[in-house]
């Protein structure tokens, strides 16, 4: 390596180490404003720990425009170094997002713009000059008065993260989003739903108290969805697409996968990326329910995982053993990971069909939903 190669890796290391601590500095001032907002609603009692009536009343309470910015920030958090910005090419009509920066398109600065082929779809990430546009109060309004589309790269920087989505997409979309909230509703786990973006699927936001690791966050997100698919099996061939975070990890010379955010300006006007109730009616206030929704405790999160762990309801996790309970025989366990009979209460057909080519294809006609379930034919 020669010492402009050197120079310039210094330099790059420099640029993410400052960007790592900038982020960082973001979410205390974040935090140290939620702890200042929550001691003050302590002091006048309007806290929902100490006044549970409360939450109807504020209901009713529209919010300033300060306090929607703080609460949208407080809830959709994310990379706050940097975003990405949804664009679409008037030539082509292709549209999509890509990382917001100041030098986009600058013939001497942006790749992009000055190069061809490999270069033209070169990695904004590996690129030099880059200027990134971090997340900030301007920006934030700038998408909910319609000014631009902003996303959210869920996973930071230490592969933790905020909060966690489900995306159901098309199909059976209506259907399967009202029996994952109902699933989330039995094991009390608050979960807002949101028409997405296109007005055709949803997505299901739960947000953390602190920032828990993607993998956790990600193992209750699959939990839900297997437990959705044992009582609707239908859910993993039409409508559940992905959850964000989509990574446990964060990729090499990347910032995984992105979420658009809700409630921007043009697609509201259309009846979309808003928040709906049982019946998908859009919340008269919506900030007024963003306000109502309870925060889930870390501990809560692990304590679900644990035990779907333990009893192997966790699509793609291996049974969770702890020092209280280690797991001595595990060449016993059934190759699905189910240590349980499951109970099948429903009449089963007197034929089966199947085609054999290369894997074996079970028709599904008047299969009972319990061996429907694919967590169960593994």
């Amino acid at each position: 390596m020669n010492d402009n190669q050197s120079s310039d890796e210094r330099r790059r290391k420099l640029t993410t180490r400052i960007a790592q601590e900038e982020q960082r500095i973001s979410e205390l001032n974040t935090e140290l404003e939620q702890r200042r907002a929550l001691v003050q609603r302590l002091k006048d009692g309007t806290d929902r720990a100490q006044a549970p009536d409360d939450a109807a009343s504020s209901m009713a309470t529209p919010l300033a425009r300060e306090a929607k910015v703080r609460l949208f920030r407080t809830l959709f958090r994310g990379r706050e170094d940097v975003f990405p910005r949804r664009w679409e090419s008037r030539k082509t009509g292709k549209s999509g997002y890509s990382p917001a920066c100041a030098n986009e398109w600058d013939s001497l600065l942006c790749a992009k713009k000055r190069g061809s082929g490999t270069a033209r779809t070169a990695s904004c990430v590996d690129c030099c000059q880059h200027a990134f546009f971090s997340v900030t109060d301007e920006e934030i309004e700038k998408h909910l008065k319609g000014f631009q589309v902003m996303g959210v790269y869920p996973l930071l920087v230490d592969e933790t993260c905020w909060f966690l989505a489900a995306d159901f997409d098309d199909g059976a979309w209506r259907e399967d989003t009202a029996s994952f909230r109902e699933t989330c509703g039995s094991h009390d786990v608050p979960v807002a739903i949101e028409r997405s973006r296109s007005g055709n699927g949803a997505h299901a936001w739960f947000f953390f108290s602190e920032p828990v690791p993607s993998s956790l966050a990600r193992n209750l997100g699959c939990f839900l969805i297997t437990e959705s698919m044992a009582h609707r099996h239908q859910i993993s061939m039409s409508s559940y697409d992905r959850l964000f975070p989509n990574q446990d990890t964060l990729p090499k010379g990347g910032f995984g996968n992105l979420i658009a955010l809700p409630l921007q300006r043009e697609a509201r006007a259309m009846g979309n990326s808003v928040f709906v109730d049982e019946s998908l009616t859009p919340y008269s206030d919506q900030w007024a329910f963003l306000s109502s929704i309870p925060h889930i405790d870390p501990n809560r999160v692990r304590e679900i995982v644990q035990d779907a762990g333990r009893h192997g309801k966790v699509m793609g996790m291996r049974t969770v053993e702890t020092e209280e309970e280690p797991d001595h025989t595990p060449w016993k366990r059934p190759p699905s990971g189910y240590t349980e009979l499951i109970s099948i209460g429903e009449p089963l057909p007197r034929e089966v069909h199947a085609v054999i080519s290369q894997r074996l294809f079970i028709e599904r006609n008047g299969l009972p939903s319990p061996l429907l379930n694919p967590e169960l034919l593994t």
